[in-house]
């Protein structure tokens, strides 16, 4: 006897519980596009280096073209599509569109649900590759347009819109020294 191929799982998505039956090796992307109609997160590379499907699972950023859908059940997800308070838009998604952080919008899905992870891991205190004093003494460094780069450093944008992207994160951190992001 085969063991089988397939399950009935409940996604967590949003808010709203979806319950879908999947292969075992459907990808968490390829369940919210193909099975849920949830277009937001974007198919870029498929392998999981360009952050056009980064998500938010229990909070933290993942790429879901790498996650397997059978893996996420039980987690909290958010998509883009669930990202706005209603008809107001989060202070990310608000920051892109007043600052132009985005061209052709194929990626930005991508960067703001990373963006909104960048910004809470920085006020939690949690270090960069560009951080220069990680003990904790030190508190939490400024988050400057380095800081900003690195953290966001698994999103690529084809347009090239990366001034605009990482002003559009200092505008949604607060951050109040404009000419440090620059």
């Amino acid at each position: 006897m085969t063991p089988s191929t397939s399950s009935a799982i409940t996604l967590n998505i949003n808010g709203e519980k979806y319950t879908l039956p999947v292969d075992h090796r459907t990808t968490l992307l390829d369940a919210l596009r193909e099975h849920l109609d949830l277009t937001g997160s974007k198919k870029g590379c498929d392998l999981g280096q360009c952050g056009a499907c980064t998500v938010l699972l229990d909070g933290r950023r993942a790429v879901s073209c790498l996650q397997l859908a059978v893996a996420a059940e039980g987690r909290a997800i958010t998509t883009i599509e669930g990202v706005a308070d209603g008809e107001r838009l989060h202070p990310v998604q608000q920051a892109f569109l007043d600052l132009d952080g985005y061209q052709c919008g194929y990626c930005t899905p991508g960067q703001i649900c990373s963006a909104i992870a960048v910004i809470e891991e920085h006020a939690a205190g949690w270090p960069s590759a560009a951080t220069d004093d990680v003990r904790p003494e030190a508190g939490v460094p400024a988050l400057s347009a380095e800081e900003i780069r690195e953290r966001m450093s698994g999103n690529l944008c084809r347009c090239g819109a990366y001034v605009s992207i990482v002003q559009a994160v200092a505008q949604a951190a607060g951050v109040q020294d404009k000419e440090a992001v620059a």
